[in-house]
């Protein structure tokens, strides 16, 4: 038995907050680029730190202390970076917002999220002048952009000492609402304990080390992107800053072997390969590509495989809510082509630190094979939705996290996703999941990308529609015919539309509450 002396010590033992990973690294990285930034300049350790450290300092003269809150919107950059580690220092919850949103929906965010100042780039200014005097609470409008802007004017008020630790793991770093692809969003409660576990398992699992340089196109708003960025802060390597994915800047970065690694969504990585003099290039320095949002269909892959020469790796998770969940390693893809095609419909097993178990409605685990829903426990997972009860008590039961994914875990773990459980169609009293017709049509050459849903029906309740973006003309009689050779009849696609792109969220995911409402015809 300890002795109480000794239970006492370790009690009150401090632990390292996320804030002091700039700190730690800007102390044993000094000189290196903490990010490489759009004119191709170089911002080290030291001075990222430097620059947070007056934020802090400036921040703090303004009045603002642990448990205000700061919206923002913009394009991504070492500014927005920056009030994000000024955030984790000071106990600050910062409030990301989607730059594809109107001003009436920023309206709605606002009004829920009560921030107390706004940071933003020049371009969103029209579309946030209306709002000022609808928020009087916010008592501060900085704009990011320019070397006179009022960030870096406000940045020189700071000093740059180090500020005193007064945050802990469980203070609120963020409120992030969801990308509501199947429903409007929920504001999102995350703590600094769970940026401490998703940049801990990613740096894990994505095989960071301090001598990568590498890029993640996911935005800064959405926590892929904070955390991708964040990883390269606590580890000590370098990242990419760019404002949003260019795919020309990407290959080239690529072809000077500038990048060790980076994370895409299959559309990204697609777009890159069709890009003039990408196989002209022999990619020594790159050594892994991580995609999410969607699966990666066996032909991309081997095309991507055979162009860039590096190992691939699939990200599973409910991001926003539950970080990392599960990961399909290099070491699956290589089976995959080597001979066990299936692995590639999976979303591979479950990340470091995750217990991951499929359950029915009264939270009962259900044996392999059997399809439930996903359920996560981790320090990954958010604290709840703002002011949803109903929705937080269903999303986190008996320490488990449920998003609404549905899928099985085979018999040697690895998880097959069907999709949403909201996705889910039921015709004729029969439950079909989307996600299973989505894999078969992968399969048809002339498919790029589709996505199902079920539409009001008066004699089966629903039907299946399918949306497809398509490389070469297909008929829907043809379609039927490759869905009939692998799908029991009632699953088989009534309609097939043919659309030149997919409505999507900035992550990449397809907004099937866009297509359900589709016009046809």
């Amino acid at each position: 038995m300890s002795s109480p002396e000794l239970t006492s010590q370790f009690a009150a033992r401090p632990h390292i907050t996320v804030g002091e990973m700039l700190t730690l690294s800007a102390e044993r990285e000094r000189d290196k680029a903490a990010f490489i930034l759009p004119d191709g300049r170089c911002q080290s350790f030291a001075e990222t730190n430097a620059r947070v450290n007056q934020l802090v300092d400036a921040l703090r003269r303004e009045g603002f202390t642990r448990g205000d809150r700061i919206a923002v919107l913009a394009l991504d950059s070492h500014r927005y970076i920056e009030l994000i580690l000024a955030c984790m220092k000071m106990g600050v919850a910062y409030v990301p917002l989607n730059y594809r949103l109107m001003t009436s929906e920023v309206g709605t965010l606002l009004e829920r999220a009560q921030p107390h100042a706004f940071f933003f780039d020049e371009r969103y200014a029209d579309l946030l002048a209306p709002l000022r005097e609808q928020h009087p609470a916010i008592r501060m409008w900085i704009t990011f952009d320019g070397a006179d802007s009022d960030y870096e004017r406000l940045l020189a008020t700071g000093a740059q000492s180090e500020p005193n630790v007064i945050c802990n793991d469980e203070d609120i770093l963020a409120l992030a609402f969801t990308s509501g692809t199947t429903g409007l969003p929920k504001g999102v409660i995350q703590s600094q304990r769970m940026m401490k576990s998703i940049t801990q398992s990613c740096a894990v699992d994505y095989r960071a080390s301090a001598d990568d340089i590498r890029y993640c196109a996911a935005p800064t708003f959405h926590i892929s992107g904070v955390c991708g960025l964040y990883m390269g802060i606590a580890v000590g390597f370098t990242s990419v800053l760019m404002p949003q994915f260019d795919p020309v800047r990407v290959l080239d970065l690529m072809a000077r072997d500038e990048l060790s690694a980076a994370f895409l969504v299959p559309t990204m990585i697609s777009t890159i390969l069709q890009l003039d003099g990408v196989a002209d290039h022999d990619y020594d320095r790159l050594e892994l590509i991580t995609y999410g949002a969607s699966p990666i269909t066996p032909g991309l892959l081997r095309r991507a495989l055979d162009t860039f020469g590096c190992d691939f790796l699939q990200a599973f998770g409910a991001g926003t809510e539950a970080g990392l969940q599960a990961v399909l390693t290099p070491e699956d893809h290589r089976r995959a082509l080597a001979g066990e095609p299936k692995l590639l419909g999976s979303n591979g097993r479950p990340s470091f630190g995750v217990a991951m178990r499929i359950v029915d409605d009264d939270m009962n685990p259900l044996p392999p094979g059997e399809v439930g829903e996903v359920a996560t426990r981790s320090d990954q997972v958010m604290n709840g939705y703002l002011g949803m009860r109903e929705a937080t008590e269903y999303a986190l039961r008996d320490g488990w996290f449920r998003a609404g994914d549905m899928g099985y875990l085979d018999e040697d773990g690895y998880l097959y996703l069907h999709g949403r459980k909201k996705d889910m169609i039921i015709r004729g009293g029969e439950n079909i999941y989307p996600h299973e017709i989505e894999d078969v049509l992968a399969e048809h050459p002339a498919v790029v990308q589709s996505a199902v849903v079920g539409v009001p029906d008066e004699h089966w309740g629903e039907t299946v529609r399918a949306f497809l973006t398509v490389s070469a003309e297909v008929s829907s009689a043809e379609l039927t015919e490759h869905c009939n050779a692998s799908l029991a009849r009632y699953k088989v696609p009534a309609e097939f539309i043919v659309i030149d792109e997919m409505p999507t969220n900035a992550s990449g995911k397809i907004l099937k509450r866009d297509l359900r409402t589709w016009k046809v015809g």
